[in-house]
């Protein structure tokens, strides 16, 4: 995989077919979080791999976005809320699950699978929904499937507009 192309063609996908992802391809997301970098490697996170109907339909109504229970699988990205802090002041466990998300939704691309980044959900019904322990905060949720749709890509801004070289 050439990692570039694949973060030119990745899209957000919100219409998924009905055809089930294979266990190998889901393990080779799963691994891409499992190898992500953490802040002193300490790992503290959880991803939960939500398959089963009636729990995906109750999270998809926690979540509030119907298109997500379209998709066959959808990963809950948990991690441990502790005082950990990194000496720029961002919790540990929102870098560290930002990172495994966005490894987790280019491997899926690398294997003809769709995702959508969410971070618009209901965090305690989701909680609620998924027997999520106090002190655990979930950082970001992706359907996951085989996508229904090829959407355009977005405009971006140039890099001389998002770039400035040794002072802001």
């Amino acid at each position: 995989m050439d990692v570039l192309s694949a973060i030119e063609g990745r899209r957000s996908i919100r219409k998924y077919s009905n055809k089930s992802v294979e266990e190998e391809k889901l393990l080779k997301v799963l691994e891409a979080a499992r190898l992500s970098p953490s802040a002193r490697n300490r790992q503290e996170w959880k991803f939960i791999v939500v398959r089963d109907d009636k729990t995906r339909e109750e999270l998809t109504e926690a979540i509030g976005q119907p298109f997500v229970g379209e998709a066959p699988i959808i990963l809950v990205c948990c991690g441990t809320e502790s005082e950990g802090v990194m000496r720029g002041g961002q919790p540990r466990y929102t870098v560290d699950l930002s990172i495994a998300t966005a490894y987790m939704i280019l491997e899926a691309y690398e294997q003809g699978l769709g995702t959508c980044w969410l971070g618009s959900y209901d965090e305690g019904k989701v909680k609620e929904v998924l027997d999520i322990p106090e002190g655990v905060r979930v950082v970001s949720i992706t359907p996951l499937g085989y996508p229904d749709e090829s959407p355009s890509p977005r405009p971006r801004k140039e890099l001389d507009e998002i770039v400035s070289y040794d002072r802001f």
